[in-house]
């Protein structure tokens, strides 16, 4: 997974997943205007194992996030973008700095499909487990991005067990998914979430909070 090498970094002109606008408009009688992204929504997953009292998250790479901490410690690097050149990308950072610990989640792609059905399928691709549609449970659905992209993200609880694990998971090579399935115990949860040496999204705390706020007090006591 961190064996990264030939990092260029170029101009994007064109994209599957993302197209860049410029909303202009007035305000309260001020003209403004804003940059912003269109994407896709998404879906996300808390996976709850209960074979093993755990959490299963993925773990990945993020090129976006490693370039965050390139800039963060090569500040040179973006200064020439609107001249179309970069400079080359000598002695690069640990792609370690890139890797995060996500929920198992999925862009919303296939029209044909409800939100579920594409929860279902993430779940099986990047993390082995086969659930059906009731198996979820829904959560809430919350923006994010909203400074940038403004998508909507829909997240789902799904309580699995081993006898449902049918692979190993790991997404889909043939799409350049690259993933390493993750275990939390459910009793280092809370500390993993709030220890910023594990680079993680919202998504992961938000979700182990609601799980001890609405699920742990009904668990069976050992």
């Amino acid at each position: 997974m961190e064996a990264i090498e030939e990092l260029a970094v170029q101009p994007c002109t064109s994209s599957l997943y993302l197209r860049p606008f410029r909303l202009s408009y007035r305000q309260n009688g001020t003209k403004k205007y804003w940059d912003f992204m269109r994407t896709h929504d998404s879906v996300s997953i808390l996976i709850f194992n209960t074979s093993r009292q755990c959490f299963v998250v993925v773990k990945q790479f993020r090129p976006a996030v490693y370039m965050c901490e390139v800039e963060r410690h090569h500040p040179q690097v973006f200064q020439n973008q609107d001249k179309g050149s970069f400079p080359s990308l000598e002695n690069p950072l640990p792609a370690a700095v890139g890797v995060t610990y996500e929920l198992c989640a999925g862009i919303v792609d296939k029209p044909g499909l409800s939100l579920e059905e594409i929860a279902c399928e993430e779940v099986l691709e990047e993390c082995g487990y086969r659930v059906s549609t009731a198996n979820l449970r829904r959560i809430t659905s919350y923006r994010s991005g909203v400074g940038v992209t403004g998508s909507r993200q829909t997240l789902f609880y799904a309580e699995v067990n081993d006898q449902m694990r049918t692979s190993g998971g790991g997404g889909q090579p043939e799409e350049g998914e690259l993933i390493e399935v993750v275990e939390i115990p459910l009793g280092e949860s809370m500390k993993f979430a709030y220890d910023e040496t594990f680079p993680k999204t919202m998504g992961v705390i938000f979700s182990f909070m609601w799980f001890h706020n609405n699920i742990a007090p009904k668990l069976p006591k050992k």
